[in-house]
């Protein structure tokens, strides 16, 4: 039998802008599902006692009920998936991600994803977390076109240990990318506020009602209209690298998303992922060389300079 529904009632605060729609803000404010999912799990929907679609624009003071389906439980299996080690021990694995590999599974990838290579790497990883848990030993994120360093936990100890110094901002992270166009100087920094796009779920944006994200950037070399930087975040929101480079004017190669007119993998590589690992007192640096796509592009491009 099918679990009963759940259901949340609440009163729409004042800060809350008016014309924000239901979907919106089920997404964005109690943070239920994304809006995609809304549409599959939302059972019922009132506004002020009476039913209403999940269009409907809201105003400070209505009361807002939401009956709604716990998500589909997803079964992890171990799947034989080639990994590149770069690193491991009782504690952690260090991964070099290639690109086209999802990390976890979620709603359009509910397999063939790196947890279930873990799994499958290391045998014991699914009892060492609680059962249901979907994403066990994941620490931190690469999109699925980003390749590079990753580092995945083996225990609920060592996961904490290493999820703290992400979130204390304790750890460094170098990444190279082939941008198109020029940005305005050698050398900078990107500093903006970052949220969900209200219009397409998949993008973010800037905006002052988004998160603080910090980013400093350095050019390599120039080519054909075209440059490789580094890039060293300070901040880690979910496709930072990727809106700030997008407004400068310099897009990602193969950044579809955010305004790449490059058919072609991205071009966005994690080289370098610096921490402390669980029981060490000193920092460890872990490096992964630049994929065979980069060369392979940039010798496609016209004169260096």
């Amino acid at each position: 039998m099918s679990a009963e529904p759940r259901s949340v009632e609440v009163r729409i605060a004042e800060q809350v802008p008016p014309g924000t729609r239901a979907d919106s803000y089920i997404a964005d404010t109690l943070r239920l599902f994304s809006r995609s999912q809304a549409r599959k799990r939302v059972t019922r929907l009132l506004l002020n006692g009476k039913p209403v679609k999940l269009s409907r624009r809201l105003v400070p003071g209505d009361l807002l009920f939401v009956e709604y389906r716990d998500a589909p439980v997803v079964e992890l299996l171990p799947e034989d998936i080639p990994l590149s080690i770069l690193y491991e021990d009782r504690n952690v694995v260090v991964v070099d991600k290639p690109v086209g590999l999802v990390v976890h599974p979620a709603a359009g990838n509910p397999s063939g994803t790196l947890v279930n290579a873990l799994l499958y790497h290391c045998s014991r990883l699914g009892g060492e977390f609680p059962e249901g848990e979907v994403r066990p030993g994941v620490v931190h994120r690469l999109d699925k076109g980003t390749s590079g360093v990753i580092i995945t936990a083996k225990n609920l100890a060592s996961r904490e240990f290493l999820a703290r110094q992400f979130r204390l901002r304790r750890v460094s992270k170098l990444y190279v990318a082939i941008v198109q166009g020029q940005p305005p100087a050698e050398a900078g920094r990107i500093e903006s506020r970052l949220a969900r796009d209200r219009r397409n779920r998949k993008r973010f944006r800037e905006g002052i009602h988004g998160k603080r994200a910090v980013t400093l950037y350095r050019v390599l070399r120039r080519k054909a209209g075209h440059c490789l930087l580094s890039l060293r975040p300070h901040t880690g929101r979910t496709h930072q690298l990727r809106v700030h480079l997008s407004s400068l004017g310099c897009p990602i190669v193969g950044d579809s998303l955010y305004g790449s007119k490059v058919r072609a993998e991205m071009m966005l590589h994690a080289c370098r992922l610096r921490l402390r690992l669980p029981g060490c007192p000193q920092a460890t640096s872990f490096r992964s060389p630049l994929p065979a796509r980069f060369a392979s592009y940039w010798r496609g491009l016209g004169s260096a300079r």
